[in-house]
């Protein structure tokens, strides 16, 4: 992993305000919840990898899953500090809602591909007639890259037909992957992540309207703005280039 010696010279003072009058260590307080979309799992594990080991004593508690669902989780109690979502869709809905406390940033783009199962034995061309009668899995739309999908199908005059409907594109990813689908919807980072357990076959139009992933702090912490200054920062982007995503 490469060094992080800019988050690195925050740490003194992240650590610092972790202190009590009497000079014991506030142990919650050391303890930052990330809420991230499921394609944002290897890059945010990274990234908090490397904030624990710039700000010794601190542990990341990361939460993956569609961002549509972690909102849901939030609003209804659930702790986190700090929420990343793979659109701004659902942050606007999430500060709407009254759950962040800082603006959102966007911090990466992400754009949505047909993976197949290697060979690609139902000969899927793109988001067309090929898809018929295949064995097709989606993101539910609810989430972000199932909103995507239907978007896409929409500007391409395609109806899917879906054989099932997931709440994740790491759960699209895992179903092509595994041979239980012929293709499905997921991001250029799924496909990445997948390495030769599945191919690519591109969607015209897709680099057009990429996802726009945003980070808010949903605490006023030191720990939470500085995990948001960690991703939006250059090491931090150089993380997420690395599983292929884009620039904001």
């Amino acid at each position: 992993m490469t060094s992080r010696t800019g988050v690195g010279a925050a740490s003194v003072a992240l650590v610092g305000a972790t202190m009590l009058a009497g000079g014991a260590v506030d142990e919650a307080s050391r303890t930052l919840t990330v809420f991230a979309a499921s394609s944002l799992t290897g890059a945010f594990t990274e990234i908090a990898e490397d904030f624990e080991r710039d700000n010794p004593g601190v542990r990341v508690r990361l939460s993956f899953g569609g961002s549509s669902g972690l909102v849901d989780q939030i609003a209804g109690g659930a702790p986190a500090d700090v929420l990343a979502s793979a659109d701004t869709a659902t942050m606007d809905r999430a500060r709407a809602a009254g759950l962040v406390a800082d603006d959102p940033q966007v911090f990466a783009t992400n754009v949505l591909t047909l993976l197949t199962p290697p060979g690609n034995p139902a000969g899927i061309t793109g988001l067309d007639g090929s898809l018929d009668g295949s064995r097709l899995v989606v993101c539910a739309p609810a989430v972000p890259c199932g909103a995507s999908a239907l978007a896409l199908a929409r500007a391409a005059g395609v109806a899917l037909r879906p054989v099932s409907e997931e709440s994740g594109a790491t759960d699209v990813r895992g179903k092509v992957a595994s041979g239980e689908a012929d293709a499905g919807i997921a991001y250029v980072t799924d496909a990445t992540a997948a390495g030769d357990r599945v191919e690519r076959v591109e969607i015209a139009g897709a680099q057009v309207h990429p996802n726009r992933y945003a980070v808010a702090a949903l605490e006023r912490t030191e720990l939470a703005r500085g995990f948001v200054d960690a991703v939006t920062g250059a090491e931090g982007r150089a993380v997420l280039g690395s599983f292929g995503f884009g620039p904001p």
